[in-house]
Parts: C-alpha cells; structure tokens; sequence
C-alpha cells in the first residue's frame, strides 16, 4: 500500500508530523511522477539552456550528462507565493470518530500541505483561531517548517470560534499574492466563519475551505435512544436515533448543499474531507489552486 493510501489513524499513530508530511508528500508525488526539486514548481514544462544569473539549483544534471551541455528545467507554476493556513481550533474540533478528532485530521493535512507548499519555495504561515484568541504562533524567522510542525503538535482545542473582532488582522491587505487555507467543521452560531471567509476573498486572496466531518455526523449511525452534546455550548439533546435519522440526515445533506452553494458564490474553493479519508486529495486541490 502506497503511503498516500495509509489511512490517517495510522498516520496519527506515528506522532511524528515531520515523518508523516514526508512519507505523504514524497510518496503522493512519486505517484505523480513529477519533479520535486527546490525552487521550482510542480508541473514541468520545458528545459531552456543555461544562462549566467541562473539557480544553479535548477541545472538538470541528467540533461548534462547525455548532451554535454548545461539546461535549466523551467515549470509552469514558477512562482512563490504566501500560503497562509488558518485552523478552526474550537472546541467542536475535538468531535472525534474511530479514534481521530478533526483537530487531529487538520494537524495532518496541514503539515502535509506546508510540506508540499516549501518545496515550492512558497512562504508558509500559521494561525489558530479560538474564542477571544487569534494566533499566528509561526512568526518571521528561524527554521520556519519545523516550528510549523512543532506548534501544530502543542495545538490544543477550546472554547467557541472567534469573534468578529478577533479575527480583523487575517483581513489585512498584502503585496505577495496569498492563498488562505482555512480547515473547520464550520460549526458557527451567527455566520462568523462563512462572513469571514467571505471577507478574505473580497481582499483579494485565494481562499480554500477544507470542510471537516465526520461520517457518523453525515448518516447518524447510531441506535436507539443516544445523548448528544453540543461541544461549544454544553447544552445537550435526548434523540431516538433510529426514529430521527430520516429526517436528520436529510437536514444536514440540505446544509451541505447550502454551504457549497455559498462558497461557490463567494467564488471560494469549497470541499468536504471525511476525517476517515486519505490526505492525497488535499494534496490535489491544493496543487490545482496554486496553478491559477
């Protein structure tokens, strides 16, 4: 079994992000049988004889060795970029399935796309959003990727989403084109996540939305009568599972759809993660957004 198909409870049993981000990334890209080399972007597109100035880091030495001559392996996508990974890191992120809460999906994915996103040169940043608390806990300097993983370990989730208030410096305006990859269960009282993903995209940044749930939220798997309790309020609920389903999963597949219809609207790149999926498909979008 490829590393890209190992399921993410045994990725989380490694406890080590740093490993688990190489053995998804390099595994995923081996399958996709594309260059990984520094400083240039995934896609290749064509080789171009050397010229003085040049990265020497780009020089394709298997060019050299048959032809003699010094090429440069140019891509399509030969650009840096900021990618700016925002974590819903509310209390809701703790619903866990089979072993795995959300946060623990999001703590993956993340390290997996940060990954990903530095061997494009790209600059990578990191903030958690809880209630009364935005935290960009990857400031300037140092070895960037590996406080990166090393905060996402220490991440912990409490409290309800952040206010509008809050969150107002995600919102300020940069010079270097930035893709915001914001990863919730969009669990929200008053609109406050959607408003402000709707707010990051009018200020000119490429938003994609990684939905997290979990596939027991989707069908309600569960019998009898079960004792359900909201993680943000403490309130709880009383539901006869199996007389409720029907309706129930009908209700939230018609939010489902709401949701995607929104963010289709808001020109933001939508989709939904099973926290039970491998994480190639994260990999994916992100490689597809980044080309635009």
């Amino acid at each position: 079994m490829g590393t890209t198909l190992l399921s993410p409870q045994t990725l989380a049993a490694i406890k080590d992000l740093s490993l688990v981000a190489r053995m998804v990334v390099e595994g995923f890209m081996a399958g996709q049988h594309q260059s990984m080399k520094r400083g240039t972007g995934m896609e290749f597109s064509q080789y171009r004889s050397y010229q003085a100035g040049d990265d020497l880091r780009q020089l394709d030495w298997k060019m050299f060795a048959r032809s003699d001559r010094y090429y440069i392996r140019e891509s399509e996508t030969d650009t840096n970029l900021r990618i700016q990974f925002v974590v819903d890191a509310s209390n809701s992120m703790n619903h866990e399935e089979d072993g795995l809460s959300k946060l623990t999906y999001a703590k993956l994915a993340v390290a997996c796309l940060a990954y990903l996103a530095t061997q494009q040169s790209d600059e990578v940043m990191l903030y958690m959003l809880q209630e009364n608390k935005l935290a960009n806990i990857l400031p300037e300097g140092g070895n960037r990727l590996q406080r990166l993983w090393l905060a996402l370990e220490q991440m912990t989730a409490t409290g309800k989403f952040a206010s509008k208030q809050v969150v107002k410096s995600l919102l300020q305006n940069t010079r270097k084109k930035t893709i915001t990859i914001f990863l919730s269960d969009l669990y929200e009282q008053e609109n406050e996540i959607t408003s402000l993903l709707g707010n990051l995209r009018s200020r000119g940044q490429e938003v994609l939305l990684l939905h997290l749930v979990g596939q027991r939220e989707v069908a309600l798997n569960y019998k009898g009568t079960v004792l359900f309790e909201d993680l943000e309020t403490g309130q709880t609920i009383q539901v006869n599972a199996t007389n409720y389903r029907e309706q129930y999963e009908k209700q939230y597949q018609n939010w489902l759809q709401e949701i995607a219809t929104l963010m289709r609207k808001k020109q933001i790149t939508y989709d939904r993660f099973f926290i039970q999926e491998p994480l190639d498909k994260a990999l994916r979008i992100f490689l597809k957004v980044r080309r635009r």
